[in-house]
């Protein structure tokens, strides 16, 4: 009976195990056809959904600015010509003449650049000097009166010679006096002045190191190394036509790199992403030696930033203050504005308004005759109406050119008289820290006529209002 009694049960485990394999079949079909329609619509329609998302992809991505535009902008501006360098070579000669000048020297920067084409990114500055030499030499044709010429030398040191004269210097003829190692090289220098008197006159550049302005001294005991005039400075500060059409592309495409900028951001961004938008639209631009600085709210009232990394508002400003090189010319723009949902209080509209016609005012005060002290002036008036005249804390503006800040300058106390060819920033500030700080910067020049005018006037010049910038 036992044994009888376990195979029944095992026989009853068996038909069991039978009625569920039978029902399991009943079950899988259903499934297996459910799977064969999902299958037929997922290739019926694959490319129906594909196109569609590529239509809100498109959608998506058309709806962020792009900054094709700005590629093209400066593409037909050429840089400086060899011909340009030249007649600037003879200009100086000439000038060094009429002062009774040796010599003019400078190391590779912007002077040198102007002169040379030898820029400080070139030639790296060291302890082994590398010098442009430009002396005036006084040719004597066999009819006529004597006519002064520049002699164009680079010193440089001997194992560097090689690579000295692969520089793009634009002259009809230089010379490449070499010092070996254990030469003095200011001694090679001064006897590469073949007009130097012995109680002549030695110009430097400004910006020269002092201590190879020493080392000329002991090279010349008698001579007198100074630094180069004002008559001298000048050549370079008053631009040229072409100079000019650098400068106005470089500015202008600024202005409207801001502008796709300002497209792209939104309530909630931070400075930092803010100011890699900034670096792409300039870098696409085709601008060189780029500098950004992005500023949100209360953070702009610190001129020069903060270090922080502040989150954008709704009810805070933008400022954004910029630049590159185009052919070596700098730009510099700086705008304060508003999203197109934002808004701020009447109180820091106003300042707005005001920093607005204060940079209005001193356009208009510049002018060819003008002292650059009255056009500072001008500007700090108009913000003194408002009683916040003690929070423009920096001068109006700096020259601009080869080098971003040159001279001469915008500031109170100085006597430089303003000239046709000089060019200039215009920006007036406000900046209450802990609160708010509003600056509009747009540079200019001062045209054949003597009038100011802006450099980004062909893109519209400065800004209309806090949401057009």
């Amino acid at each position: 009976m036992k044994y009888s009694a376990v195979s029944q049960a095992d026989q009853d485990r068996v038909e069991e195990e039978e009625r569920r394999l039978q029902w399991i079949p009943s079950f899988r079909k259903p499934l297996f056809y459910l799977s064969l329609v999902c299958l037929w619509i997922v290739v019926f329609f694959a490319p129906l959904l594909a196109e569609h998302y590529d239509f809100i992809t498109a959608k998506s991505h058309a709806s962020i600015p792009s900054y094709s535009h700005l590629a093209t902008h400066c593409a037909s501006v050429s840089s400086i010509p060899a011909s340009e360098f030249q007649q600037r070579q003879q200009t100086l000669a000439e000038m060094l003449h009429a002062l009774n000048a040796s010599a003019y020297i400078a190391e590779p920067g912007a002077s040198a650049l102007y002169y040379g084409n030898i820029s400080g990114s070139a030639w790296h500055l060291s302890e082994r000097p590398l010098l442009l030499l430009v002396t005036p030499e006084i040719a004597r044709p066999s009819e006529g009166a004597a006519e002064v010429r520049p002699k164009i030398s680079v010193l440089t040191p001997a194992f560097e010679a090689t690579r000295a004269k692969l520089l793009p210097v634009p002259a009809e003829q230089v010379s490449y006096p070499e010092w070996p190692e254990d030469v003095n090289p200011y001694e090679v220098a001064v006897s590469a002045i073949s007009s130097l008197v012995p109680e002549g006159k030695i110009y430097v550049d400004g910006a020269i190191r002092h201590f190879i302005v020493d080392g000329l001294q002991k090279a010349a005991p008698k001579a007198r190394v100074l630094n180069a005039p004002v008559e001298i400075r000048e050549l370079r500060e008053r631009k040229s036509q072409r100079e000019l059409e650098i400068m106005k592309c470089a500015n202008e495409v600024t202005v409207l790199a801001i502008r796709a900028v300002r497209a792209r951001l939104f309530e909630g961004i931070r400075e930092s992403e803010a100011s890699g938008y900034m670096h792409d639209a300039l870098a696409a631009a085709g601008l060189q030696d780029l500098f950004y600085l992005v500023l949100f709210g209360e953070n702009a009232a610190l001129p020069h930033g903060s270090g922080t990394d502040r989150i954008l508002g709704k009810h805070d400003f933008v400022l954004i203050d910029c630049g590159g090189s185009l052919h070596s010319y700098q730009s510099d723009v700086t705008r304060t504005f508003l999203l197109d949902d934002s808004s701020v209080n009447d109180e820091k509209m106003a300042l707005w308004n005001t920093i607005k016609a204060a940079q209005a005012y001193a356009l208009q005060t510049a002018r060819a005759g003008v002292l650059t002290r009255v056009v500072d002036q001008a500007a700090r008036d108009v913000i003194s109406e408002g009683a916040n005249v003690q929070y423009f804390t920096h001068r109006l503006g700096h020259g601009i050119g080869l080098e971003g800040h040159e001279s001469p300058y915008l500031v109170g106390g100085s006597n430089d008289i303003i000239q046709i060819g000089h060019t200039f920033s215009d920006e007036p500030g406000i900046y209450i820290e802990g609160k708010v700080g509003v600056r509009l910067e747009d540079c200019f020049y001062i045209n054949n006529d003597g009038e100011a005018v802006y450099l980004t006037q062909g893109v519209g010049g400065p800004a209309r209002n806090p949401w057009s910038p």
